[in-house]
């Protein structure tokens, strides 16, 4: 499922493209998605202009004029995919198919843009902007690890006398918004602390450390366009390259990169999630 850093790559490249312009024309070639949609949301969103396109933990939001967003979450395959009007003009990405555009938005005097969804996993939904954080996905969300509001003291006083493990600490969205497997275990191996360890017990200073690896980790996986491990795509249809830069992710029995760690990156399963980690310099 994309995570925060995939999430941001496809609002900047769709920006350019939809903030400031407005929708000719919106197909729904269904009336759901992973929920239904809501009731007339074709014409809803039919005229209305994109005023600007952000982002809340792994979710797009187009505010638009007249006092809605329209709230995007990809689920595990789909892609907002940019195209040429033009049918000729079109470049599907590899592998596919049409017949999963559920929704398309036709720009004013642009391209189109096809939300393709093979598993149907995504979602779409408009709520009032001025309310906007009471709807249910945003609602109990933890603040942006990218922003001012996430820092040592924060993460400090949300980890103090948790028994849970680290790693299941900081999948919960209420804590930090955004993380997602992959991200917290590269995370972790930045900030040398173990998965499995009770998030209660780090030190002020390892929490320090991770807090800063969370920011490091996030930011570098942006800057390289996110991971592209199964259907993650650009905007443009291009691939992300973070996935070459993985310290630990997927990388079972491979040596620790860290410099002088000599380890081996082992694996082990937490809530039915694979940790990956290197037992040698995590604690």
């Amino acid at each position: 499922m994309p995570e925060l850093p995939e999430v941001e790559t496809v609002r900047r490249g769709l920006a350019p493209v939809m903030e400031g312009r407005r929708l000719a024309r919106v197909e729904q070639n269904r009336p759901d998605l992973r929920w239904p949609l809501p009731d007339a949301f074709a014409a809803r969103l039919t005229g209305r202009r994109v005023l600007r396109l952000g982002r809340r933990s792994k979710y797009l939001l187009a505010e638009l004029d007249g006092d809605e967003t329209l709230i995007v979450h990809l689920g595990m395959s789909g892609r907002m995919l940019v195209e040429a009007e033009t049918v000729g003009d079109f470049a599907h990405a590899a592998g596919r198919l049409p017949a999963h555009d559920h929704v398309v938005f036709h720009i004013e005097g642009g391209p189109r843009i096809a939300f393709n969804d093979a598993r149907r996993f995504g979602a779409m939904d408009l709520w009032p902007t001025a309310a906007l954080e009471s709807h249910r996905l945003l609602a109990a969300l933890g603040p942006e690890p990218l922003s001012n509001a996430f820092h040592e003291a924060h993460l400090a006083a949300r980890l103090a006398g948790r028994r849970t493990p680290i790693k299941a600490a900081l999948l919960d969205q209420r804590i930090v918004a955004g993380l997602g497997n992959i991200y917290v275990c590269e995370a972790l191996h930045r900030a040398q602390v173990a998965p499995a360890r009770l998030a209660g017990s780090l030190s002020r200073p390892r929490v320090a450390r991770l807090a800063a690896a969370i920011r490091e980790t996030l930011t570098a996986a942006i800057e390289a366009g996110g991971s592209s491990l199964r259907d993650f795509r650009h905007a443009d249809g291009e691939l992300g390259y973070f996935q070459h830069a993985f310290r630990v992710y997927g990388r079972e029995g491979g040596p620790c990169l860290r410099e002088g760690c000599g380890g081996v990156v082992g694996r082990l399963v937490q809530s039915a999630r694979s940790s990956f980690w290197c037992p040698r310099c995590q604690r």
